[in-house]
């Protein structure tokens, strides 16, 4: 794995608002960051992302557990813990991080669950993404009616 990939991965996981500036040094002007709630451009969006995070989520964590690296491409699979309005909130998610030539993080690109792990965490929809979620598995509860087949 190539330093820049593991300096990367040391600096998520360490990651505190107070030092973000050093994730931001590894940062291309025009780097583009996505997960399942924001698309952002630029170092400053991203970082912006990352302050909100630790404005509303007490006691962050992410551990890297897995991470693959090839020229300028890592994958990194993750786990996500924190305290949200006073509960435990964890989750699994993957990243895709492209480096520009420079050694400067490109892209970073987050894959998680937000239905599961954030939607129906929430009262009222959380209850209707639970029986949709139900209604659309293969290994349903016996109480959940099968979908109606589509006409031909």
């Amino acid at each position: 794995m190539k330093a820049r990939h593991k300096r990367y991965i040391r600096n998520l996981e360490r990651l505190r608002v107070e030092k973000l500036d050093a994730l931001g040094k590894q940062l291309a002007e025009d780097v583009r960051f996505r997960d399942p709630f924001n698309d952002v451009k630029g170092p400053e969006k991203m970082l912006d992302v990352f302050r909100h995070l630790f404005e509303n989520i007490e006691d962050v964590k992410f551990e890297v557990r897995d991470a693959v690296s090839k020229d300028s491409l890592l994958m990194m699979e993750w786990r996500f813990e924190g305290n949200l309005r006073g509960k435990p909130w964890s989750f699994d998610g993957m990243s895709l991080v492209r480096f520009a030539d420079n050694g400067l993080v490109a892209e970073h690109f987050d894959y998680w669950d937000s239905g599961q792990h954030f939607f129906q965490r929430l009262p009222v929809i959380g209850l209707v993404i639970t029986w949709l979620r139900a209604k659309l598995s293969i290994d349903r509860p016996s109480h959940v009616k099968q979908l109606p087949p589509t006409a031909p």
